[in-house]
C-alpha cells in the first residue's frame, strides 16, 4: 500500500503559533492589564503634572517676546491655539514611547517561553525555527499597534473634548501610517534586545528602567534643543527619536499652520512662530544638520532595515532553550 506524504502548510503552522502566542498573552490578565496601562499612566501624569509646566513656558515666552520687542501680545487671544499645540505635541510624543514600552512589555512571552522551558517543545517538534521566530516578531507586532491604537483614540477624544482636535481623515491615515510603521521599528528594536534575556525578574528590571528612561532619549518630554549638543546627538542614533517627530509632524501641522496664519501679520508674531517652532517644532537637528520629516522617514527605513539583519544574526537567541523542565514526583 502507497503511503500518501501529506503537504506541510506553513502558513496555517506560523499563524497558529502566532495565534497562540496572543492567546498566551491575553489570558494572562494582569500582565495585560499592565500592557495597557502603561501608556494611560504617562497620559494622567501629563494631565495632572506636565500640562499646566508646558503652558507656563509658552506663556513666559510671549511675555519675554512682549517685554523685549515692546508689543502688547495678548496671550487669552491666543490661548486656544497654544493649547492645542501644547498638548498635540505631548501627547504625540507618548504615543511614540507607547510604540517601544508596549512592545517590550509584550516581549514577556519571549522570555517566560525560554525560563519556563516551553521552547523544549518547539524545538523537538517539526515546527520550523524560521517560522516560530517570525510567529514572534508579528505577534509582538499585531499587538503593539492594538494597544496603540486603543491609546490614540483616547488622545483623539480628550482633544475632541477640549475642542483642540484638528485632524481630519487625510491626517488620521497619516498619523496611523506612521504608529504602524514606527511600531514595526520599535518590535525590531525590542525583540533584539529581549532575545538576550533569560529570566523574568531580569525583564521586568530592563522594562521598568527602560521605560524611564526612553521619553528622554527620544526627546517625548522635552525638544532635543534643550539638552546639551553632544547629547543631542547621541539621541540622533536612537529610532525612537524620528518616530517621536514624525507623529509630531503629523499632529502639529495644522496647529502651526492655524496660529502662524493669526500671528502672520502682528508685531512680534514672527518672533513667537519661532519661539513655538524651535520648542515645538518637528525638524530634528543632529551635528548642525537639519533633518526634515521626509529625511527621518528614510532613516528610520535604514534603521529597520539594519535591524532586521541584526535579528537574522541574532535569532539563535531568541528561541534558544534554556527553560528546566519540571516533574512532578509521584506520591
Amino acid at each position: 500500500m502507497q503511503t500518501v506524504k501529506r503537504k506541510t502548510n506553513y502558513f496555517d503552522i506560523f499563524f497558529r503559533l502566532t495565534g497562540r502566542h496572543m492567546l498566551v498573552l491575553f489570558r494572562n490578565k494582569i500582565r495585560m492589564f499592565f500592557t495597557v496601562m502603561a501608556p494611560l499612566i504617562i497620559f494622567a501624569v501629563y494631565i495632572l503634572f506636565l500640562r499646566n509646566l508646558e503652558l507656563d513656558s509658552v506663556k513666559s515666552a510671549i511675555m519675554q517676546i512682549n517685554t523685549d520687542l515692546g508689543v502688547n501680545l495678548n496671550y487669552a487671544d491666543y490661548q486656544k491655539s497654544v493649547e492645542t499645540i501644547v498638548d498635540s505635541w505631548m501627547l504625540s510624543g507618548i504615543i511614540a514611547i507607547s510604540t517601544i514600552t508596549v512592545s517590550l512589555q509584550t516581549n514577556n512571552i519571549i522570555v517566560n517561553d525560554k525560563e519556563n522551558g516551553v521552547n523544549r517543545d518547539f524545538a523537538s517538534s517539526p515546527v520550523s525555527k524560521g517560522l516560530l521566530i517570525a510567529s514572534y516578531f508579528l505577534y509582538n507586532i499585531i499587538v503593539t499597534v492594538i494597544i496603540c491604537f486603543i491609546f490614540l483614540m483616547v488622545c483623539f477624544i480628550y482633544l475632541a473634548c477640549l475642542g483642540e482636535f484638528t485632524i481630519d481623515f487625510v491626517g488620521f491615515l497619516q498619523i496611523f501610517g506612521i504608529m504602524v510603521y514606527s511600531s514595526i521599528s520599535s518590535v525590531l528594536f525590542t525583540v533584539f534586545i529581549c532575545s538576550f534575556i533569560k529570566r523574568d525578574a531580569t525583564m521586568g528590571s530592563i522594562v521598568m528602567i527602560f521605560s524611564t528612561a526612553v521619553g528622554f532619549i527620544m526627546g517625548a518630554y522635552m525638544p532635543l534643543g534643550m539638552m546639551p549638543g553632544w547629547v543631542g546627538n547621541i539621541c540622533g542614533f536612537f529610532p525612537g527619536t524620528y518616530t517621536c517627530s514624525l507623529l509630531r509632524y503629523a499632529f502639529l501641522s495644522t496647529p502651526i499652520s492655524n496660529i502662524a496664519s493669526q500671528l502672520g501679520a502682528i508685531s512680534g508674531g514672527a518672533e513667537l512662530i519661532e519661539s513655538v517652532n524651535g520648542s515645538f517644532g518637528f525638524n530634528l537637528q543632529f551635528f548642525g544638520v537639519s533633518v526634515t520629516p521626509a529625511y527621518q522617514t528614510l532613516v528610520l527605513a535604514l534603521f529597520s532595515l539594519l535591524l532586521i539583519v541584526i535579528n537574522i544574526f541574532s535569532s539563535s537567541h531568541l528561541i534558544k532553550v534554556s527553560g528546566v523542565l519540571k516533574f512532578k514526583k509521584k506520591k
